[in-house]
């Protein structure tokens, strides 16, 4: 069994350049030990070896019992730039994903930057990502530039994912506003989770699951506060009559939707999985982040108490069936095809 990790980052070097270049919209810095930053609203990441440095990354996840690693870009993301810039670097981004992938040996999937600051560039540059260069899905983040996604211009991404039958990776960013999250790195402890748990459940009441059925979504840190959220919804879907737009209440839609385990306490983990199945969640280490942990993705999962079968699937079978690793091109061309035929038939 391969352990895969779905959920940790990595910066190329052609998107440093743009950074480094003055090409960028967004700042950079130095800390008072001379480490790279990059700047964002509300918060801030450090770029260490483990961000640029893929034969460095292989030891460590190597040295973590961790096989492979789906590698994303993290914020800011290239949505904050200009869009025909913001175009312009996804593409070199996305290239050299493919490119690290090709010599990974295995060790590295990808998926794709998208230039969301334009809908139909991103729907474009997801397509080109995935059946050219190989990724295998693409990122969105829970809000871009202060929009939601289920606002309808964004519908041609969803869209665009389902017909390729791709997973989209949806990872959190600071909240609009950010004031409220701009001391002690509230934006990455508590803006990340809560602009997660918004984000998805603005999706499922805009009815972006009944519009596209099996639409594969992986929501970041266990889904924010969904888990624990979700009988609450459900309360709002039988009492609200603006909650009734959709088909099935909000808690059967969250047991659809994927979600990695970056949140490292098992009992908070049990308790996920007990709510939405393991069948829905995967390993996620947010590595190399100063929050992440390589060693704690892999061992909260062990120390679950549910089975050893669902502790695989956890660990890297439901990883396998969202990449499609090991699924013959000609089946995910057939399924391709007559996803295409129901939208032309619409």
């Amino acid at each position: 069994m391969r352990i895969i990790d779905m959920h940790n980052h990595f910066y190329p070097s052609v998107y440093l350049k743009f950074l480094r270049d003055g090409l960028s919209a967004v700042k950079t810095a130095k800390d008072d030990n001379g480490n790279f930053l990059i700047v964002y609203e509300g918060d801030f990441n450090l770029v260490d070896r483990g961000h640029t440095d893929t034969d460095f990354r292989i030891s460590q996840i190597m040295r973590h019992g961790i096989d492979c690693q789906v590698l994303t870009m993290t914020t800011p993301g290239v949505h904050v730039e200009e869009p025909r810039r913001g175009a312009e670097i996804a593409r070199a981004v996305n290239e050299e994903f493919s490119e690290i992938v090709r010599r990974s040996g295995g060790h590295f999937e990808a998926f794709a930057a998208l230039p969301l600051q334009t809908p139909e560039r991103a729907a474009e540059e997801l397509e080109y990502a995935v059946t050219k260069l190989g990724l295998r899905g693409g990122t969105l983040f829970t809000n871009i530039n202060g929009r939601t996604l289920d606002k309808p211009e964004f519908e041609v991404v969803f869209a665009t994912a389902w017909r390729l039958d791709v997973p989209l990776f949806v990872h959190p960013t600071t909240p609009i506003p950010s004031d409220a999250f701009g001391d002690y790195r509230l934006a990455a402890t508590i803006g990340f989770p809560t602009d997660t748990t918004l984000c998805i459940a603005r999706l499922i009441f805009a009815g972006i699951f009944d519009r596209f059925p099996g639409l594969r979504l992986i929501a970041s840190h266990l889904g924010g506060t969904l888990p624990y959220l979700s009988e609450r919804l459900d309360r709002g879907f039988a009492a609200y009559p603006e909650c009734q737009r959709i088909e099935r209440a909000p808690g059967e839609y969250l047991k659809e939707i994927f979600y990695d385990c970056v949140l490292f306490n098992p009992l908070t983990v049990e308790y996920a999985v007990k709510m939405f199945g393991a069948s829905q969640f995967v390993v996620g280490s947010d590595y190399p982040h100063q929050i992440g942990d390589l060693g704690k993705a892999v061992s909260t999962i062990r120390a679950l108490p549910i089975s050893d079968h669902e502790k695989e699937m956890i660990l890297g079978k439901n990883a396998e069936q969202l990449l499609k690793i090991g699924v013959c091109a000609s089946d995910r061309q057939c399924k391709v095809s007559v996803r295409k035929q129901d939208i032309e038939s619409e």
